[in-house]
């Protein structure tokens, strides 16, 4: 292992303090946004790593114009940890799982997956949703680590929140498309819910719960916008019906073996900290 390897796997086991005001913050709002959570030379490490391997498992190559709305959002590569040994080492971060568990106010936290969210340059936007829709999950203990790999402006597309919407219902049942974004925009703006929309600083963290509604905007540079994100859910999650088949098939390619009813205790879904 290399000094610089060691060095990041350090400080990404060791435990970030966490004040009172952001766990208020992120409970009341659904979101919330931590400076100073990995330092620069860690960001530096995850992106050569993570996009590395981007890269080698990456099978999008159409034209931008040939792809859908969902396509043109971003390069998706998911569960790198299983594939990299590197990446599983960024991914079991006890710092950021520590981070998810105390925000929710859970004993601990399981691996759902990882993705890799890359948009390109002139990369088009990520339409409104609520990522929960995805999932065939029992409750909403769940949250997911949105890091860029870089110090990212608004013209690099960076996620946008809408605080506490994690209490609308409508819209809840709609994927990722050009029809979430209309309908979930008109809702959002009929119930006077707060959109926001920051640059992130190098080393600058969010976490955002399951049912919030969050979007991104495009790419407008050159350069590629690179975001690791890791989702979590609580150690104690329990595996429900799914609900639309979205819902089924990440049963069947997260959970396999989960049973309805059951704690989710697979092989790719360890628990990565625990009180």
């Amino acid at each position: 292992m290399s000094l610089i390897t060691a060095q990041a796997n350090k400080e990404l086991d060791t435990p970030f303090n966490l004040s009172r005001e952001y766990i208020d913050f992120y409970r009341e709002n659904g979101f919330v946004k931590l400076k100073h959570v990995l330092s620069p030379e860690t960001i530096q490490y995850m992106n050569k790593t993570i996009s590395a391997e981007v890269v080698r498992l990456n099978t999008q190559h159409l034209p931008m114009e040939e792809r859908d709305t969902y396509g043109k959002a971003f390069l998706q590569i998911m569960n790198i940890w299983t594939r990299s040994e590197l990446v599983k080492e960024i991914v079991f971060s006890k710092r950021l799982a520590k981070l998810a568990a105390d925000l929710m106010g859970v004993d601990g936290v399981r691996m759902y997956h990882d993705q890799a969210l890359f948009k390109e340059p002139g990369g088009g936007h990520t339409p409104w949703h609520a990522d929960q829709y995805y999932w065939p999950l029992a409750n909403d203990n769940t949250i997911t680590a949105w890091i860029p790999l870089q110090e990212t402006g608004l013209e690099l597309g960076p996620v946008e929140f809408s605080a506490k919407s994690q209490q609308l219902q409508e819209g809840r049942t709609l994927k990722i498309s050009d029809d979430s974004e209309n309908y979930i925009q008109k809702k959002l703006t009929l119930n006077d819910f707060k959109k926001v929309v920051e640059p992130f600083e190098t080393g600058e963290v969010s976490f955002h719960s399951g049912w919030i509604f969050h979007r991104a905007g495009a790419n407008a540079t050159k350069s590629m916008r690179k975001v690791m994100t890791v989702i979590y859910m609580d150690k104690d999650m329990r595996l429900k019906a799914p609900d639309n088949d979205n819902q089924q098939a990440d049963w069947d390619t997260w959970c396999p073996g989960a049973v309805v009813g059951e704690l989710i205790d697979t092989p790719l879904n360890p628990i990565i900290y625990q009180n």
